[in-house]
Formats: C-alpha cells, structure tokens, sequence
C-alpha cells in the first residue's frame, strides 16, 4: 500500500468515524470504504496520529469512535442551576402576596381560606421571592 494510499484511507476513516451516528465496527467500515483497504493499519496510523491530542481515536467494544482525552473530561462537565418549581400552595401565596401587598401570615390566610403553613413562606423567602417585614 502506497503512503498515498494509506493518507487517503486514514482521511476517509476519519470522515466516516467523525459523522457517525455512534460507533462503528469495523464491518461497518468495511461495507463503506473500498474492497482490499488495510483498514486496520490506516486505523492504527489514525489512532498513533490521535494520541496525545484532545480527542482520541479509542475502540470501544469492538468498535471505534473518537472521544475526549481522559485528561480534558473535567472540562466537558457543565454546571447549571436547575429552576425549582412552586407548589400550588406556594404560587398561591406569591399571588396574594403581588396583589396585596405588604400582607400579614393572617391576610393571606384570610385570602386562601387555609392556613399558611411556614414551609411554603420559607420557599419563597429563600428564593428571594417575597421579603419579611416585622416580627417572624
């Protein structure tokens, strides 16, 4: 096999593995490179040219897929705040509190027609939601 020919192979494979849906084996690759092509050294060549860099050329499995080198996955990891949702008694009481404001624990009792329960006050005070005037 010619360096040309090996250049080619490696550059189609690379092509092949990098759109793929996943990871392909190596039947796979057969079924879509050309009839005879050392699909294995042009594999080892690719993967001798991968190591070392941020992605790598790693065979999973029995099957072949590029990946991020183990060194740089800290900096795949994202941190996000997940929204945290109300309860309906919480978004009742934020309600009243919008509409009537300032309001009493009392008041907004009056508003629900049930008591408020200080789990619920609590929420929407740790999130920001509402403020506290006066005595707890």
């Amino acid at each position: 096999m010619s360096v040309f020919d090996l250049a080619a192979l490696e550059r189609q494979i690379e092509a092949l593995l990098f759109a793929a849906a996943g990871p392909m084996s190596m039947q796979d690759l057969e079924r879509r490179l050309p009839e005879g092509a050392h699909i294995a050294v042009a594999i080892e060549a690719l993967a001798a040219r991968y190591a070392g860099r941020g992605v790598n050329l790693v065979c999973v499995a029995g099957r072949w897929r590029f990946q991020t080198a183990e060194d740089l996955a800290y900096l795949m990891t994202q941190e996000r705040e997940e929204p945290r949702r109300l309860s309906k008694a919480g978004q009742e009481t934020l309600a009243i509190v919008a509409y009537h404001q300032p309001v009493t624990r009392a008041e907004i009792e009056a508003v629900r027609g049930v008591q408020a329960s200080r789990g619920t006050l609590d929420v929407l005070l740790e999130l920001g939601l509402v403020k506290m005037r006066g005595r707890r």
